[in-house]
C-alpha cells in the first residue's frame, strides 16, 4: 500500500443463523475489498446481546490498511452486510451481520452516514476486548488509551471461542 492509505479497525457481529460461520465469511470478504488488504483478525469471542434480546453475538475486530475513503469504505462494508442478509428493522435488532467502523487512523469523522471513532467503542467491551487483542497499545483518537475503558464495562459477558 503507499502512503495515502489508512488503517482502519472494523466491529464485527452476528447473532442470526449461524453467526460463527457468518463473521468468518465477513473476514473474508473484508480482504477482498478493492485497494484494500487484511492486515489482521482477533479471535473470535461470545457475547450477550446488550440492550436487547436475542441469541449470543459472536464479534470479532478486523484490522486493514486501505486506499479507500471512510465513507467508500463504509459503502464496501454495507454491500458485504446487505451480501449476508442485513435487515434494519429496528435499532439493537438481532442481525445477520453487522460490520461498524471502529476507527479510520486517526481520523474523526463526523456526518450523517458516519462517526469515526465510533461512538459506543469505549463502552463495549466486544469491541474493547478484540481490539486490543490486534493492537495492545492503542488509542482511541481523542479519548486517549483504549485499555483504560476495560474497567468500565468489566460487567459485561465475553468469552473467546477456541
Amino acid at each position: 500500500m503507499s502512503s495515502r492509505s489508512s488503517v482502519a479497525y472494523i466491529g464485527i457481529g452476528a447473532n442470526l443463523f449461524d453467526a460463527r460461520a457468518t463473521v468468518a465469511a465477513a473476514i473474508v470478504c473484508l480482504g477482498q475489498m478493492p485497494r484494500s488488504v487484511l492486515l489482521a483478525a482477533s479471535s473470535l469471542y461470545r457475547t450477550a446481546p446488550i440492550d436487547a434480546g436475542g441469541d449470543d453475538y459472536i464479534n470479532a475486530v478486523a484490522c486493514v490498511e486501505t486506499q479507500l475513503a471512510a465513507p467508500e469504505l463504509l459503502q464496501r462494508m454495507q454491500a458485504i452486510e446487505l451480501a449476508h442478509g442485513r435487515e434494519r428493522p429496528s435499532r439493537n435488532a438481532p442481525r445477520t451481520l453487522d460490520l461498524d467502523l471502529l476507527l479510520y487512523g486517526a481520523a474523526h469523522i463526523a456526518s450523517a452516514t458516519l462517526q469515526v471513532p465510533h461512538p459506543r467503542m469505549s463502552e463495549r467491551a466486544f469491541v474493547l476486548i478484540p481490539l486490543l487483542e490486534l493492537a495492545p497499545a492503542i488509542t482511541i483518537p481523542g479519548l486517549g488509551p483504549a485499555r483504560q475503558f476495560l474497567g468500565a464495562t468489566a460487567h459485561q459477558v465475553i468469552g473467546k471461542i477456541g
